[in-house]
């Protein structure tokens, strides 16, 4: 199945492009909502008085209509699509997934599966690493 890539990052409300181990890379996006009352914007978050989105704020608006839902119920509804290499099997294909984070070898991540060989890979937030990793790590340079 194919998944139709976004052609600017204002169609998107989250956009990431990550390497996957040493053979691996995802490509993951999720697109904004369109506005249910006027139907020619998408949702977002409300602009503050210096021009840049409010983070924090607690809804979901229209730019055009001001129209707004909260949060939960529209990130409830939203898809995480993934274009991936499997660093496991170099099997490349496409995912969906839902838009929670989940706990992910002890790093918050959207999880998915690799089609081929099943096996759950994880996108963690910006430099996360993995703490199994890094457990591991750390015991090497004990034995040092």
């Amino acid at each position: 199945m194919e998944l139709k890539k976004p052609g600017s990052m204002e169609e998107c409300l989250y956009f990431t492009n990550r390497s996957l181990g040493n053979e691996g890379y995802a490509i993951a996006w999720v697109y904004r909502k369109p506005c249910p009352k006027c139907k020619n914007a998408r949702l977002g978050k409300p602009i503050k008085k210096n021009g840049k989105a409010d983070k924090k704020a607690a809804v979901y608006e229209c730019p055009s209509c001001k129209y707004q839902e909260p949060n939960e119920k529209i990130e409830s509804e939203l898809k995480v699509e993934v274009e991936y290499k499997c660093p496991h099997c170099s099997n490349e294909g496409f995912a969906t997934t839902e838009y929670k984070r989940k706990s992910f070898e002890g790093v918050p991540a959207y999880v998915f599966e690799c089609e081929k060989c099943s096996k759950n890979i994880g996108i963690t937030k910006k430099l996360k690493g993995s703490k199994k990793k890094a457990s591991k790590a750390d015991a090497d340079d004990a034995d040092e």
